[in-house]
């Protein structure tokens, strides 16, 4: 299996900031979207918390959410408690 990491982070190192991303680029979003279709996304629960709830579950991608919260579940969302699971959970095929 093939593991693609992306993250953002400003300058100074910020990578989010009271649940948000500190920035508003709508051609990252259009990015993320390009390079995530068709994928399984593995996201913690506090960036699957920070999703409008428009664009919750993604569309298009498996989304896998880690979280030690051992009774937490959402519509849409397939739960991991921790990386090792959800990567496991990701078809052996995907990019």
């Amino acid at each position: 299996m093939q593991l693609n990491l992306i993250f953002a982070r400003a300058r100074n190192g910020v990578i989010g900031a009271n649940n948000t991303l500190p920035w508003h680029l709508p051609e990252d979003m259009a990015h993320f979207k390009r390079l995530t279709l068709g994928c399984p996304v593995i996201m913690g629960r506090k960036t699957w918390d920070s999703l409008p709830h428009k664009f919750r579950p993604l569309p298009g991608r498996t989304n896998i959410v880690v979280t030690r919260q051992t009774h937490w579940q959402a519509e849409g969302a397939q739960v991991a408690h921790s990386i090792e699971q959800g990567c496991a959970m990701c078809p052996p095929d995907s990019t």
